[in-house]
């Protein structure tokens, strides 16, 4: 009898070679959405529905690592430079938003500014006037402010915290307020194309210097038809003036620190305050109404780079889609003689 020694052998060698088309495809199509993403991001080249999914960037670079990591297991060494590239890029991007900034040396006035979307004034006013009271609140901007907003604030106490205000109540999405406690001056409300309104006002804290505050609201990415409006609307958020007058926008940019016209308009002098002190991954829209979205960050506090920021936070506000931002700021300490 005679026995066939190099059958197995050939059959292993066989199914061995078959998985390994098999696994390098797996690699590729695991390596090429990452790499793809990282290359759009960079380039700053986000077009359709680019630009909704890019406001998930920071949980894509987060995932970034599995394919590189099953590129690494499998021995695939062209799709893990490749997942290596997109990793490296991605988490370069998104991790110094987690890692505080060098802070500005001002040592002027405090300033706490507090900004929140009411969503069509359906924002449950207890919990705001309640963080305003708390948190010492000096400015307070808000988006989606209505009639009913306002009357209910009013009803509970806000005009006695923060006297001095520039509104422009609308019933809807289209509403802007701005609530300050100290007084105002040069105040009003222009209009977005896009449809929104955005209250404005120059702050003049006791000691200076005077600071010019925006609700900001630029239309929402939504749509493919309004993308357009969205562009147009970031575009027309004003740009700081690192040598004129201080200035804030607070509010619902609708457009993370992944998206390139809000990254235009920080080049002008803007800093993100939640960006600056480590913050800037924490959700302000969530859906929190048990949709499985999760949560990105389109809710912020730009200010001149000379304004120092202390501390920020994000509070819950029931009855909103969106979370509310307190930004705890310090400005530069006014000229002898300003």
């Amino acid at each position: 009898m005679s026995v066939d020694l190099d059958r197995e052998p050939v059959s292993g060698a066989r199914s061995r070679g078959h998985r390994r088309p098999l696994l390098t495809g797996l690699c590729w199509a695991l390596v090429v959405p990452a790499f793809c993403w990282a290359s759009i991001r960079v380039a700053g080249v986000e077009r359709g529905p680019l630009v909704q999914l890019l406001a998930f960037t920071p949980y894509v670079a987060a995932w970034s690592l599995v394919p590189l990591g099953v590129a690494l297991a499998v021995r695939r060494w062209s799709a893990a430079g490749a997942a290596a590239t997109a990793a490296i890029a991605l988490v370069a991007l998104v991790l110094p938003r987690a890692l505080p900034d060098p802070r500005p040396a001002a040592g002027g006035t405090a300033l706490r500014v507090l900004t929140a979307n009411l969503l069509a004034g359906a924002a449950d006013p207890a919990t705001l006037v309640g963080l305003v009271r708390t948190s010492t609140v000096d400015v307070l901007a808000l988006q989606e402010f209505t009639p009913a907003a306002e009357r209910s604030l009013g009803r509970l106490g806000l005009a006695e915290l923060l006297p001095h205000r520039q509104v422009n109540p609308e019933v809807g999405t289209t509403g802007s307020a701005l609530y300050s406690r100290h007084p105002l001056r040069d105040a009003g409300t222009r209009r977005n194309s896009g449809g929104f309104s955005q209250a404005y006002a120059t702050v003049l804290p006791p000691t200076g210097p005077a600071v010019l505050v925006e609700s900001a609201h630029p239309m929402a990415p939504a749509s493919l038809d309004w993308l357009a409006a969205w562009r147009a609307d970031l575009r027309a958020q004003p740009p700081a003036a690192p040598e004129g007058p201080l200035r804030i926008l607070a509010g619902d940019f609708n457009a993370t620190l992944d998206h390139s016209p809000l990254r235009d308009l920080l080049a002008t002098g803007y800093v993100d305050a939640a960006d600056a002190v480590g913050a800037g991954l924490a959700g302000t829209w969530g859906p929190y109404d048990g949709d499985p979205i999760p949560p990105v960050t389109i809710d912020h506090v730009l200010l001149d780079r000379r304004i120092a920021v202390d501390r920020v936070a994000v509070w819950a506000l029931p009855g909103s889609d969106h979370r509310a931002v307190l930004a705890a700021l310090t400005l530069p300490a006014p000229h002898p003689g300003g």
